[in-house]
Protein backbone atom coordinates (compact mmCIF):
# COMPACT_ATOMS: atom_id res chain seq x y z
CA UNK A 1 0.00 0.00 0.00
CA UNK A 2 1.15 3.36 -1.24
CA UNK A 3 2.06 5.76 1.79
CA UNK A 4 0.46 9.42 2.48
CA UNK A 5 4.85 10.25 3.11
CA UNK A 6 5.53 8.52 -0.53
CA UNK A 7 3.11 10.77 -1.89
CA UNK A 8 3.91 13.76 -0.81
CA UNK A 9 7.30 12.92 -1.62
CA UNK A 10 6.42 12.25 -5.21
CA UNK A 11 3.94 15.40 -5.49
CA UNK A 12 7.25 17.26 -4.07
CA UNK A 13 9.35 16.16 -6.51
CA UNK A 14 6.77 17.24 -9.51
CA UNK A 15 6.21 20.47 -7.83
CA UNK A 16 9.94 21.19 -7.75
CA UNK A 17 10.29 20.34 -10.98
CA UNK A 18 7.65 22.71 -12.32
CA UNK A 19 8.75 25.13 -10.22
CA UNK A 20 11.96 25.18 -11.83
CA UNK A 21 10.31 25.72 -15.45
CA UNK A 22 8.54 28.69 -13.86
CA UNK A 23 11.83 30.45 -12.62
CA UNK A 24 13.67 29.54 -15.80
CA UNK A 25 10.76 31.00 -17.54
CA UNK A 26 12.10 34.60 -17.84
CA UNK A 27 15.03 33.42 -19.61
CA UNK A 28 14.85 34.62 -23.42
CA UNK A 29 13.76 37.63 -21.72
CA UNK A 30 16.99 37.85 -19.96
CA UNK A 31 18.60 36.25 -23.03
CA UNK A 32 17.49 39.91 -24.80
CA UNK A 33 18.96 41.91 -21.97
CA UNK A 34 22.25 40.52 -22.11
CA UNK A 35 22.10 40.34 -26.04
CA UNK A 36 21.28 43.93 -26.43
CA UNK A 37 23.12 45.25 -23.34
CA UNK A 38 19.99 47.29 -21.89
CA UNK A 39 17.08 46.20 -19.55
CA UNK A 40 14.55 48.28 -21.59
CA UNK A 41 11.46 48.54 -19.99
CA UNK A 42 12.05 45.96 -18.11
CA UNK A 43 11.75 46.36 -14.07
CA UNK A 44 13.20 44.23 -11.72
CA UNK A 45 11.18 44.23 -9.36
CA UNK A 46 9.13 40.77 -9.79
CA UNK A 47 12.67 39.66 -9.43
CA UNK A 48 13.67 40.92 -6.52
CA UNK A 49 10.56 39.79 -5.05
CA UNK A 50 10.72 36.13 -5.95
CA UNK A 51 14.32 36.35 -4.27
CA UNK A 52 13.26 37.64 -1.17
CA UNK A 53 10.49 34.73 -1.61
CA UNK A 54 13.14 32.27 -2.14
CA UNK A 55 15.01 33.24 0.64
CA UNK A 56 12.25 33.31 3.12
CA UNK A 57 10.90 29.88 2.01
CA UNK A 58 14.51 29.09 2.52
CA UNK A 59 14.61 29.97 6.38
CA UNK A 60 10.93 28.16 6.62
CA UNK A 61 12.67 25.36 5.62
CA UNK A 62 15.44 24.74 8.05
CA UNK A 63 15.79 22.47 10.56
CA UNK A 64 15.66 25.10 13.15
CA UNK A 65 12.60 26.18 12.15
CA UNK A 66 10.48 23.11 10.28
CA UNK A 67 12.62 20.08 10.28
CA UNK A 68 12.46 17.22 7.60
CA UNK A 69 11.58 20.07 4.61
CA UNK A 70 14.84 19.11 1.80
CA UNK A 71 12.36 19.84 -0.85
CA UNK A 72 11.91 22.96 0.40
CA UNK A 73 15.40 24.20 0.96
CA UNK A 74 16.15 22.53 -2.28
CA UNK A 75 13.87 24.37 -4.39
CA UNK A 76 14.66 27.82 -2.27
CA UNK A 77 18.41 27.31 -2.96
CA UNK A 78 17.88 26.70 -6.90
CA UNK A 79 15.50 29.47 -6.79
CA UNK A 80 17.89 31.90 -5.09
CA UNK A 81 20.71 31.04 -7.49
CA UNK A 82 18.88 32.01 -10.20
CA UNK A 83 17.05 34.70 -9.14
CA UNK A 84 20.51 36.20 -8.08
CA UNK A 85 21.80 35.55 -11.70
CA UNK A 86 18.72 37.68 -12.87
CA UNK A 87 19.22 40.43 -10.89
CA UNK A 88 23.20 40.61 -11.85
CA UNK A 89 22.44 40.71 -15.12
CA UNK A 90 19.73 43.98 -14.51
CA UNK A 91 22.48 45.49 -12.39
CA UNK A 92 25.41 44.86 -15.32
CA UNK A 93 22.60 46.49 -17.73
CA UNK A 94 20.89 49.35 -15.85
CA UNK A 95 22.36 52.46 -15.47
CA UNK A 96 21.69 55.35 -12.44
CA UNK A 97 18.67 55.76 -10.51
CA UNK A 98 17.46 52.01 -11.66
CA UNK A 99 20.91 50.05 -10.61
CA UNK A 100 20.76 52.28 -7.27
CA UNK A 101 17.07 50.97 -6.60
CA UNK A 102 18.01 47.64 -7.64
CA UNK A 103 20.70 48.03 -4.85
CA UNK A 104 19.27 49.22 -2.39
CA UNK A 105 16.12 46.98 -2.35
CA UNK A 106 18.64 44.08 -2.71
CA UNK A 107 20.31 44.97 0.74
CA UNK A 108 16.79 45.83 2.32
CA UNK A 109 15.86 42.50 1.50
CA UNK A 110 19.25 40.88 2.54
CA UNK A 111 18.62 43.34 6.13
CA UNK A 112 15.11 41.91 6.72
CA UNK A 113 15.41 38.19 6.23
CA UNK A 114 18.62 38.50 8.45
CA UNK A 115 16.58 40.52 11.07
CA UNK A 116 13.33 38.32 11.11
CA UNK A 117 16.33 34.78 11.32
CA UNK A 118 17.87 36.73 14.62
CA UNK A 119 14.51 37.53 16.03
CA UNK A 120 12.28 34.05 15.61
CA UNK A 121 15.09 32.10 16.50
CA UNK A 122 16.48 34.03 19.44
CA UNK A 123 12.94 34.88 20.29
CA UNK A 124 11.02 31.79 19.38
CA UNK A 125 11.69 28.52 21.26
CA UNK A 126 9.59 25.51 19.66
CA UNK A 127 9.79 24.77 16.12
CA UNK A 128 5.57 25.14 16.50
CA UNK A 129 6.15 28.77 16.92
CA UNK A 130 9.15 29.70 14.58
CA UNK A 131 7.14 28.22 11.82
CA UNK A 132 3.69 29.90 12.05
CA UNK A 133 6.01 33.14 12.25
CA UNK A 134 7.94 32.71 9.65
CA UNK A 135 4.78 31.09 7.92
CA UNK A 136 2.83 33.68 8.50
CA UNK A 137 5.03 36.29 6.74
CA UNK A 138 5.91 33.69 3.93
CA UNK A 139 2.34 33.82 3.02
CA UNK A 140 1.81 37.33 3.01
CA UNK A 141 5.41 37.91 1.01
CA UNK A 142 4.37 34.89 -1.84
CA UNK A 143 0.84 36.15 -2.31
CA UNK A 144 1.93 39.37 -3.02
CA UNK A 145 4.55 38.21 -5.64
CA UNK A 146 1.84 35.94 -7.60
CA UNK A 147 -0.52 38.95 -7.36
CA UNK A 148 2.01 41.21 -9.21
CA UNK A 149 3.20 40.15 -12.42
CA UNK A 150 0.96 39.52 -15.29
CA UNK A 151 3.32 37.05 -17.19
CA UNK A 152 4.32 33.55 -17.14
CA UNK A 153 0.22 32.62 -16.75
CA UNK A 154 -0.46 29.27 -17.97
CA UNK A 155 2.82 27.94 -15.80
CA UNK A 156 1.94 29.47 -12.49
CA UNK A 157 -1.65 28.09 -12.89
CA UNK A 158 0.55 24.73 -13.16
CA UNK A 159 2.74 25.23 -10.48
CA UNK A 160 0.55 26.09 -8.00
CA UNK A 161 -2.04 23.16 -8.78
CA UNK A 162 0.71 20.66 -7.84
CA UNK A 163 2.00 22.26 -4.80
CA UNK A 164 -1.42 22.98 -3.61
CA UNK A 165 -2.30 19.14 -3.70
CA UNK A 166 1.52 18.17 -2.05
CA UNK A 167 0.37 20.56 0.44
CA UNK A 168 -3.01 19.95 1.33
CA UNK A 169 -1.67 16.29 2.58
CA UNK A 170 0.22 17.14 5.63
CA UNK A 171 -1.62 18.76 8.32
CA UNK A 172 1.25 20.79 9.68
CA UNK A 173 2.31 22.71 6.57
CA UNK A 174 -1.04 24.69 6.39
CA UNK A 175 1.40 27.97 5.68
CA UNK A 176 2.55 26.38 2.35
CA UNK A 177 -0.80 25.53 0.96
CA UNK A 178 -2.37 28.97 1.83
CA UNK A 179 -0.77 31.04 -0.85
CA UNK A 180 -0.57 28.36 -3.50
CA UNK A 181 -4.46 27.94 -3.23
CA UNK A 182 -4.50 31.76 -4.22
CA UNK A 183 -1.75 31.55 -6.43
CA UNK A 184 -4.41 29.62 -8.22
CA UNK A 185 -7.03 32.13 -8.20
CA UNK A 186 -4.30 34.53 -9.22
CA UNK A 187 -3.40 32.58 -12.36
CA UNK A 188 -6.31 31.51 -13.32
CA UNK A 189 -8.02 35.35 -12.92
CA UNK A 190 -4.80 36.27 -15.14
CA UNK A 191 -5.35 33.81 -17.66
CA UNK A 192 -8.50 34.70 -18.16
CA UNK A 193 -7.49 38.51 -18.60
CA UNK A 194 -5.14 37.60 -21.04
CA UNK A 195 -7.57 35.57 -22.81
CA UNK A 196 -10.05 38.67 -22.75
CA UNK A 197 -7.81 41.57 -23.70
CA UNK A 198 -5.01 39.90 -26.48
CA UNK A 199 -7.31 40.44 -29.53
CA UNK A 200 -7.58 44.26 -28.26
CA UNK A 201 -4.02 44.84 -27.21
CA UNK A 202 -2.90 43.44 -30.55
CA UNK A 203 -4.73 45.65 -32.64
CA UNK A 204 -3.43 48.27 -30.48
CA UNK A 205 -0.08 47.77 -31.15
CA UNK A 206 -0.63 47.30 -34.74
CA UNK A 207 -2.56 50.72 -35.12
CA UNK A 208 0.49 52.65 -32.99
CA UNK A 209 3.34 51.18 -35.33
CA UNK A 210 1.20 52.26 -38.61
CA UNK A 211 0.44 55.93 -36.91
CA UNK A 212 4.43 55.50 -36.04
CA UNK A 213 4.70 54.89 -39.83
CA UNK A 214 2.09 57.68 -41.26
CA UNK A 215 4.47 59.89 -39.47
CA UNK A 216 7.74 58.81 -40.21
CA UNK A 217 6.51 59.26 -43.93
CA UNK A 218 5.28 62.94 -43.08
CA UNK A 219 8.10 64.07 -42.27
CA UNK A 220 10.20 62.64 -45.76
CA UNK A 221 7.66 64.95 -47.29
CA UNK A 222 8.41 67.83 -45.74
CA UNK A 223 11.84 67.64 -45.80
CA UNK A 224 11.44 67.15 -49.40
CA UNK A 225 9.77 70.26 -49.34
CA UNK A 226 11.80 72.16 -47.64
CA UNK A 227 14.67 71.08 -50.43
CA UNK A 228 16.19 69.14 -47.34
CA UNK A 229 18.03 65.68 -47.37
CA UNK A 230 19.39 63.19 -45.21
CA UNK A 231 22.76 62.53 -47.17
CA UNK A 232 25.64 63.34 -44.77
CA UNK A 233 27.78 64.40 -48.06
CA UNK A 234 25.43 67.96 -47.42
CA UNK A 235 25.64 70.71 -45.63
CA UNK A 236 22.36 70.65 -44.21
CA UNK A 237 22.43 66.86 -43.66
CA UNK A 238 21.06 65.35 -40.22
CA UNK A 239 23.35 63.51 -38.21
Amino acid sequence: MVSADMIRTVLGVIGNVTSMALVLSPVPTFYGIWKNKTVEQYSSLPYLAALLNYMMWLLYGLPAVQPHNMLIITMSVIGIAIELHYIALFLAYSVGAARRRVIFILLAEVAFVATVTALVLNLAHTHTLRSMVIGILCVFIETGMYAAPLSIMVIHTMVHWIQLWRFLLPEDQRECMIPNVLGVMFAVGQVILYAIYYKSTQKTLEARKSKAGQISMAEVVVDGKNGKTSDSGTGNGRY
